[in-house]
């Protein structure tokens, strides 16, 4: 079997590039890198099991875009740290305790 050139598929691709091509130049330049705030993530929890506390953890801006400064009630607890992996670290400091019933 002879190789045959695709003509319909190659304009049809040639045309969605030159459209993409256009409407990158026609449109505004978006701000690179998009600033953030100091302070981009807060969870506050409210443990009502035994008596009321309350616990703040703040996720403060580092160097790279994926990770954090945590501080818990105020006191630098981690550096760089990721958000799977401070939801783990909230999720291990709770108690488990078994049912009453």
């Amino acid at each position: 079997m002879a190789y045959r050139k695709r003509t319909v598929e190659s304009r049809k691709l040639k045309n969605m590039r030159e459209a993409r091509l256009r409407q990158i130049q026609e449109g505004d330049a978006p701000e690179y890198p998009v600033p953030l705030p100091e302070l981009r993530r807060q969870i506050v929890v409210r443990d009502f099991d035994f008596g009321t506390v309350e616990h703040t953890i703040n996720l403060y801006k580092e160097n790279r875009i994926d990770t954090y400064r945590m501080e818990v009630d105020g006191r630098l607890y981690a550096i760089h740290i990721g958000w799977s992996k401070a939801l783990e670290i909230i999720r291990k400091q709770f108690m488990r305790i078994r049912s009453v019933e």
